[in-house]
């Protein structure tokens, strides 16, 4: 039934191998590799599957090998996981230490293993099911607690309200009962005269010193609406001469964002413990900080010490610990379980010691896990690129995506300041036809670039232009225009903005994969807060599962990469970085830090790992 089964080491290097059906499997043994086990996305099932095929593996941690059985992928085996286990066992137990280059004779001890495994199995299908015992039925979950009642809970109680029946009319009424229902009587008759009087009577002084005023509501006068004088004045949709005038240009910026986006700055636990000490200079303050140098994440493992050998035993309460940490920043639940079992894998069947030595391990597993995911599959050189498409006589195209108030417009200008010091002339398109006031705000940002880089310092170029429609247009035709328009006058990058929209939203985004589709952009980015955590991970694969669906192209232009912003207000909350990375596998382009058009850096794999072990 198993078609191939191969022990090999974690480099790829193949120690022994058994083929029963003669085929090739060299292809799937590599994307296992690629795809899983470099990747570590899928660490928890040790399953993996590739067309007909499936692929059962078991990792070894303490020898770097990697146990794995091919099989059909219609064919259930239950016995895989004790195979595999039992396989690992003889196979350390006959070769202690590895080398490469030896031959390893493992066929026979191969078949014992496989024929134990297949008997059991087969003994186990003939055996007749057992019952369910009590403690794994639902009602032994129960609580006594749950199954109590509380005498001292208020109960309500019904109370039943009769009405007094009316007097009998065999009773006579008092005298004084009579008169003052007639007087009762007479004050509502009057209140009823009064409500349904038109209008009230004036007194005859009234009537002569002044005519009654016509009733209704009067109109509410407005400054600057009467006249077409005013009209002239509230029209914005021209730059008037003393908008442009601008008496203190902050020119500190210009020339600071010449060349590659610079890195985060890194935050490493010794430099602020070192700075603490130095500063504070005080005993009890540097007992404090030696203290606080072994909290966060890592002292989750301080129990784990000793001369044996670590298991998944040892290492759940731990691993429960760290997972609720790296939730508390911000990673989403998901990714933070398989950070966990990332990690679990990587100190499974590695030798206890210190705590320094363990705390160094966990810090290790960890750091290489965010790496992988951080770590671009391809890189994005916009410069590079835009160099590329200016040889071929076209225009470098960016669309800015996402969901709304999340800094699409900001972030859009920063990268154009960015442009424009790398000697880049730009278009925007404002292809937000729907936000009142979105077309007046790329209009001043272009207003304050010009300023910055003026036409005088570029040889007379217009470094930064703005093309506008208006509000109500569509936005795919738009976008369009704007590339043929920065065709015809050379314009090097276009940049569009799009309207803001939720991910739930179908029209609109119908509207986006209409304007991805017509356009064809070099690059689709998307725009998402450092704030939201869980949300992000539902905006990027709803943004990018609506770019699929309601595209007709069979290979749809999906996200490329990732825009995040406001990452200057989240201290140390950084998993919004991680869930977006991890769900999309596309890179984090820029990082919007700030206010100004400098504020915008590059992801640091460094910074993001020791803002979570904090």
């Amino acid at each position: 039934m198993l078609d191939f089964v191969v022990i090999f080491t974690k480099g790829g290097v193949v120690l022994w191998h058994s083929n029963v059906s003669g085929s090739n499997f060299a292809s799937c043994i590599n994307n296992l590799i690629r795809g899983v086990i470099l990747e570590e996305r899928n660490t928890e099932a040790k399953y993996y599957e590739e067309d007909h095929l499936a692929v059962q593996f078991k990792l070894d941690n303490e020898l770097d090998l990697v146990y794995a059985a091919i099989f059909q992928k219609v064919i259930k085996l239950n016995y895989l996981d004790g195979f595999l286990a039992d396989m690992q066992a003889a196979f350390k137990e006959k070769y202690g230490d590895i080398r490469l280059g030896d031959d390893y004779d493992f066929d026979r001890e191969y078949r014992r293993v496989l024929s134990a495994a297949e008997e059991a199995s087969a003994k186990q299908v003939k055996a007749p099911k057992t019952m369910r015992s009590y403690n794994e039925s639902q009602k032994s979950k129960k609580t006594v607690a749950s199954m109590i009642q509380d005498d001292k809970k208020p109960v309500e109680k019904r109370v039943n309200i009769q009405e007094t029946p009316p007097p009998s009319k065999s009773q006579p009424s008092s005298p004084a009962t009579a008169s003052s229902m007639d007087k009762i009587i007479m004050e509502k008759r009057r209140k009823l005269r009064e409500k349904l009087q038109p209008t009230k009577k004036t007194s005859p002084n009234d009537s002569k010193s002044s005519k009654p005023e016509k009733a209704g509501k009067k109109p509410r006068v407005w400054d600057l609406s009467d006249n077409s004088k005013d009209a002239v004045m509230l029209d914005r949709s021209k730059d008037s001469p003393d908008d442009v005038q601008y008496q203190n240009i902050n020119s500190e910026l210009v020339g600071t964002m010449q060349g590659v986006i610079p890195d985060l700055d890194v935050e490493s636990a010794d430099e602020d413990d070192n700075e603490d000490a130095s500063s504070e200079g005080e005993a009890e303050e540097q007992v404090q900080s030696k203290k606080g140098k072994r909290g966060g994440l890592l002292s989750y493992f301080k129990g784990i010490v000793g001369a044996k050998t670590m298991s998944l035993a040892d290492l759940q309460p731990a691993l429960e610990k760290m997972r609720d940490h790296l939730i508390s920043k911000n990673v989403a639940s998901e990714i933070a379980a398989k950070l966990c079992d990332s990690v679990a894998a990587s100190l499974d069947g590695k030798q206890m010691g210190t705590f320094d030595s363990i705390a160094n391990q966990v810090k290790e597993a960890l750091t290489e896990s965010l790496v992988r995911i951080l770590s671009p599959k391809r890189r994005i050189d916009i410069i590079r690129d835009a160099l590329e498409s200016k040889r071929n006589g076209r225009p470098y195209t960016i669309i800015f995506c996402g969901v709304n108030g999340v800094g699409k417009s900001t972030n859009l200008a920063k990268i154009c300041f960015w442009l424009i010091e790398n000697d880049f002339n730009v278009l925007i398109a404002a292809c937000d036809t729907f936000r009142a006031g979105a077309v007046e705000q790329l209009r001043t940002h272009t207003r304050h670039l010009n300023a910055l880089h003026p036409a005088a310092k570029h040889d007379g170029r217009s470094m930064v232009q703005l093309y506008e429609k208006g509000y109500g247009k569509d936005a795919a035709g738009i976008a369009m225009e704007a590339i043929k328009f920065a065709h015809d006058t050379r314009v090097d990058v276009v940049l569009v903005d799009t309207a803001g929209r939720m991910q739930d939203n179908e029209p609109l985004m119908r509207s986006l994969s209409k304007l991805i589709k017509v356009n064809n952009p070099d690059l689709v980015l998307f725009v998402g807060e450092a704030l939201v955590g869980n949300e992000a991970v539902d905006q990027l694969v709803k943004f990018n599962q609506s770019l699929a669906d309601y595209s007709s192209n069979e290979n749809p232009h999906i996200i490329d990469g990732i825009v995040l912003t406001k990452f200057d207000t989240i201290d140390d909350k950084v998993g919004a970085a991680i869930s977006m990375t991890y769900i999309t596998g596309q890179p984090i382009v820029f990082v919007g830090t700030g206010q100004t058009y400098a504020d915008l850096k590059a992801i640091n794999v460094n910074a993001v790992v020791n803002s979570l072990m904090k």
